[in-house]
């Protein structure tokens, strides 16, 4: 599809001219004679490049540079965004990424035009996002290469923008369930201001995900986000790794070396499993959070830096702290503001959500066809425990996408997961059951003999499904998956029988 040439001049002569030459070389052409014009049609047109000339009637041409550039300013077509753009509430946590990148018209490469532009003019157009300015009488040979320059700078920065919404949509948190929606609101106050976090989970809950969510979320988010895994850090090593070094500090010390302290100044650094950092760095992080001052390892001059700090661990800190393997003062420095991340399994309830996400994800990333997954397969997937947590789910999904036909059924589950929640199954309804029959207890009305056949089988399978439930903290996804039968029918079952929440 050729790339479309938006030529805003009031000279019609000027228009015919150009139009010629972009249509000679294969380009789409369209045509404005003002400023008020060429806002009111963009979205429509989508052009790739605006040929913008200085002097035109009404609004003259900077100032329609500078409107296309503000989405926010008053005016012509409230700018291109405000025709286009619907900028979704941020819901960070909950399965929105970035919409606001994903749902704004692009914004058109600006090439100026001018007979009599001043140094002044100029500077002001490359000021509010001009790529050139070219003088008239129009040269071909030159505005055919600077069009084509445009365009292909336009090219790479659409690249990189997709790459950073694929990094974006990685790291991105999904769930509705009510421990997530908690989770996000909690993320939603701390991020507003400065105060360390100190976030705790087991192995695969997505503490970094946290941690990258409060970054972003917060006034630091066009600073550098630092991750530091000090778990994989060799202790020898994790204060050069912290703190930089100096020439010869040690042996293999050739030059000196930034840490990642300095690397995060102005921005967020991520100690991830703080847990297992050895006392010794412990000390000096403790000063960094008390002074923002350190020294590289063989170093005497001190260095400040202004940071928020954000860690994270799957240890109980304060067990550590009793046995003398973390410092208790480090502990209260980093835990301003603790955040506990969820294991999967007291959120069940956001699998199928997650399921869909990373099937997508997958086929994407291995440039596979989208692959469906059945509702058996899922409900039998939410009714697992997943030790593992969200990484086990992830990777689990990874497989059967690869390994799966046209779609993922009950057929293609690990016979590891499919015997687990069989023995899962067993083993509650021999804890709940009676010693001969291993189901669960159902009072009977006193009135049950007179009862019709159809009442009496409405009552027990009510009191049954609500056993589950109570076995289940009432988690539908669990419930539906140990009952063998899908979310959605377990739903339409309890508004049949008139079982809700107050039941419980």
């Amino acid at each position: 599809m050729p790339s479309t040439i938006l030529i805003v001049d009031d000279e019609k002569n000027i228009r015919r001219t150009v139009r010629l030459v972009l249509e000679g070389e294969g380009f789409g052409v369209e045509e404005a004679s003002s400023g008020e014009e060429a806002l009111a049609r963009l979205p429509d047109i989508g052009a790739d490049v605006m040929l913008l000339d200085v002097q035109l009637p009404g609004i003259s041409g900077l100032e329609t540079l500078e409107r296309l550039r503000e989405p926010s300013a008053k005016g012509g077509a409230n700018s291109v965004a405000a025709a286009t753009t619907t900028e979704t509430p941020g819901t960070t946590g909950v399965g929105s990424a970035s919409t606001a990148a994903r749902q704004q018209a692009p914004i058109p490469t600006v090439v100026m035009i001018s007979g009599h532009a001043t140094l002044a003019d100029a500077v002001r157009a490359v000021k509010s996002g001009a790529y050139d300015l070219l003088e008239k009488p129009l040269d071909r040979e030159r505005l055919l290469v600077t069009i084509r320059n445009a365009l292909e700078r336009r090219a790479m920065a659409n690249e990189v923008a997709g790459l950073r919404a694929l990094a974006d949509e990685r790291f991105e948190m999904l769930g509705r369930s009510a421990p997530m929606q908690a989770l996000c609101s909690q993320i939603a106050k701390v991020a507003a201001t400065r105060a360390r976090v100190l976030i705790t989970g087991e192995s695969g809950t997505g503490k970094e995900l946290i941690a990258r969510a409060v970054h972003r979320e917060s006034p630091l988010r066009d600073r550098p986000f630092v991750k530091v895994n000090c778990a994989a850090i060799p202790p020898e090593l994790i204060e050069s790794e912290l703190f930089g070094h100096e020439r010869g500090a040690f042996t293999g010390a050739v030059a000196r070396r930034r840490g990642l302290f300095e690397m995060a100044d102005g921005g967020t650094i991520f100690l991830d499993e703080i847990g297992d950092m050895i006392l010794s760095a412990q000390a000096k992080v403790l000063r960094v959070l008390q002074s923002g001052e350190f020294t590289r390892v063989g170093g005497e001059q001190t260095l400040k830096v202004d940071v928020r700090v954000v860690a994270a661990t799957n240890r109980d800190l304060q067990a550590a702290v009793t046995a003398g393997q973390f410092r208790e003062d480090l502990y209260f420095r980093l835990a301003v503001v603790p955040l506990r991340a969820p294991p999967l399994r007291d959120r069940a309830d956001d699998i199928p959500l997650l399921c869909a996400a990373f099937v997508e994800a997958t086929s994407r990333e291995n440039g596979m066809r989208a692959k469906s997954i059945s509702t058996e397969a899922v409900a039998m997937l939410a009714a697992y425990p997943w030790p593992g947590n969200v990484r086990e789910l992830r990777n689990v999904i990874e497989r059967l996408v690869i390994l799966s036909e046209d779609s993922i059924g009950m057929g293609d589950l690990p016979e590891e997961i499919l015997a687990e929640v069989e023995r899962s199954r067993r083993t509650q309804a021999a804890q709940v059951g009676s010693p001969t029959t291993g189901l669960p207890r159902i009072e009977l009305p006193p009135e049950a003999r007179a009862l019709p056949l159809r009442e009496l089988r409405d009552h027990v399978e009510r009191e049954y499904i609500r056993v589950k439930l109570d076995e289940n903290s009432w988690n539908i996804s669990r419930t539906a998956g140990l009952l063998g039968i899908e979310r959605t029918n377990l739903h339409k079952k309890m508004r049949a029988l008139g079982l809700g929440r107050e039941d419980r």
